[in-house]
């Protein structure tokens, strides 16, 4: 009789929050697979660290898996299937980020005015910033205690470097690649899902209605519908 392993599924949290945005996610998939939700660096139970660090190197240690990101998740989850394309399964990037996107006006001003907040000590407002921006009012209590947290953790000492592989073109993978992005996200991540769907060569796009960034909090049954949907194609006649 063969052991076969249960399939192992990472997920990777927004900087919005922490791997408890994942909650009705885990849910569904934890039947089917081994689901790892680990707090990124800076963010829920993990420590930001002193010294110079690599998010890929910390999610490339949970390899071989399937790896779904949302937002930054999505940059970290991208960035180390294009440093580790034989060691990632499938990917899933929801309302993902894309390194050295040309922001518009709207984002830029989201940035500077978190940035103000920050510098001034005032985490309090930098959260609301990033709760009023991102977060439908409905879900605004459950991802506040979240963001207060990454924002203590974040500023607790000096940021130290982050380190990067260097970055492979986009049309390089050829891995199989579900984007997803809330209909009523941001025109920026819009536009970058897109581009990522055309870029990609193995890569689908879906549209969630009535979901924003956190689509995984907006629409939870349709997002993972959708996950559920895109894993089972890889799923093997028992032979």
């Amino acid at each position: 009789m063969k052991n076969h392993r249960m399939p192992k599924i990472v997920l990777l949290h927004s900087a919005l929050g922490d791997s408890r945005l994942w909650g009705r996610q885990v849910e569904a998939l934890h039947a089917g697979f081994d689901v790892v939700t680990p707090d990124l660096p800076g963010w829920g139970a993990t420590p930001l660290p002193t010294e110079p660090f690599s998010f890929v190197d910390v999610v490339a240690a949970e390899l071989p898996a399937i790896l779904v990101g949302n937002s930054f998740g999505g940059v970290v989850a991208l960035r180390t299937a294009l440093a580790h394309p034989d060691r990632v399964e499938r990917l899933v990037l929801i309302g993902s980020g894309l390194p050295a996107w040309d922001w518009t006006e709207e984002m830029r001003d989201y940035f500077a005015a978190e940035e103000q907040a920050i510098e001034a000590g005032d985490l309090d407002a930098a959260t609301e910033i990033n709760l009023e921006f991102w977060v439908a009012p409905a879900h605004q209590d459950d991802v506040r205690p979240q963001q207060r947290r990454a924002l203590e953790l974040q500023t607790a000492h000096d940021e130290p470097e982050v380190l990067w592989p260097e970055l492979a073109p986009l049309s390089s993978l050829q891995i199989p690649t579900l984007v997803i992005v809330g209909e009523d996200d941001k025109a920026d991540f819009l536009a970058i899902a897109q581009h990522l769907a055309e870029e990609i060569p193995d890569a689908d796009l879906a549209i969630v209605p009535g979901a924003g960034h956190l689509v995984g909090i907006d629409q939870p049954e349709e997002l993972n519908a959708l996950l559920l949907e895109f894993l089972a194609e890889d799923a093997r006649v028992p032979e």
